[in-house]
């Protein structure tokens, strides 16, 4: 029993070395947008709860993201709140060997909101500006593009895994700033709060990108009407790749919605095929049954 618990001890060290590095990364540093370790530090301890019990979540590819260097990352969109981003997020803290910082594109209205916005903003949500992105892109940094924008996040139940129009933003910003693109598909979001109904007239009052009505909201008090359904999610992070175009062409608006729309094609064959393999919404994913579709998939 004893060397059972040493053992157990180890690997919870372990584990906690990427967090540690993280942290010590940015320890000393000041951001503009609003940046914050002990933010990141206090709120981490709720996602990694969700990341590792809640949602279960299993992560394929994480070597994927760079460890150095710019990129924009992009993928599809849902869930109402942004848990699929902070999923994302809480696996390269926690697992990544040299986690390093993302900078989502965040909707203003929930970026400033009470509490939600504070912690976003503390994990490094920046405005959703092509001349943010492009500032942080020159920076070196890794900004996420959510190409759906609040129409992914803001879809019925009844459209779950449907992608909307994908917005072209990221693919000129890959252009114009030379970086490599790394796709992000995540399965589960788009169960985790089933969105029945979008209240238009509401969320025009508020000005909120939607309003959105679920089976607990707004029917049940805060915070029980915050709870997420305990989704299995999936995290696919694919092969970084680069546009082979001049910078100037990140201005040809007809290239760059075409390029758009063949990522938004080839994404949402990979959504089609990953939901073929899974068990249930509540059963923890089969990693053997994703290694040998991406196996195979790669050989085609």
């Amino acid at each position: 029993m004893h060397a059972q618990n040493q053992q157990s001890e180890v690997k919870l060290r372990s584990k906690s070395k990427p967090r540690d590095t993280f942290f010590d990364r940015y320890k000393d540093e000041e951001d503009r947008y609003g940046f914050n370790v002990d933010k990141c530090k206090q709120a981490e301890i709720l996602f990694r709860f969700l990341y590792q019990k809640w949602f279960g979540v299993t992560t394929i590819g994480l070597e994927n993201i760079p460890a150095d260097g710019r990129a924009v990352l992009y993928g599809n969109h849902s869930g109402v709140l942004p848990v699929d981003g902070m999923m994302l997020y809480d696996g390269t803290v926690n697992h990544h060997p040299s986690p390093r910082r993302i900078r989502f594109l965040v909707n203003e209205f929930i970026r400033t909101a009470p509490m939600l916005g504070d912690v976003i903003r503390g994990f490094g949500g920046v405005p959703a500006k092509y001349e943010v992105a492009s500032e942080l892109l020159h920076k070196e940094e890794l900004v996420f593009f959510y190409p759906e924008a609040e129409a992914g996040t803001g879809k019925l139940f009844k459209d779950r895994y449907k992608l909307r129009d994908f917005d072209p933003g990221f693919v000129r910003a890959a252009i114009d700033t030379n970086s490599p693109l790394v796709p992000v598909i995540t399965i589960g979001g788009d169960e985790i709060y089933p969105l029945l109904a979008n209240l238009n007239h509401v969320a025009k009052l508020m000005g909120a990108p939607y309003w959105p009505v679920t089976p607990f909201y707004p029917l049940l008090p805060f915070p029980f009407n915050a709870i997420p359904l305990p989704i299995k999610l999936l995290i696919y992070i694919g092969k970084p790749f680069k546009l082979d175009y001049a910078p100037e062409n990140a201005e040809d608006f007809t290239l760059i919605t075409q390029i758009a729309l063949n990522i938004r094609q080839d994404i949402q064959l990979q959504i089609d095929d990953l939901l073929q393999i899974r068990k249930s919404p509540f059963a923890r994913w089969d990693v053997e049954r994703i290694e040998d579709y991406i196996c195979e998939s790669t050989q085609n």
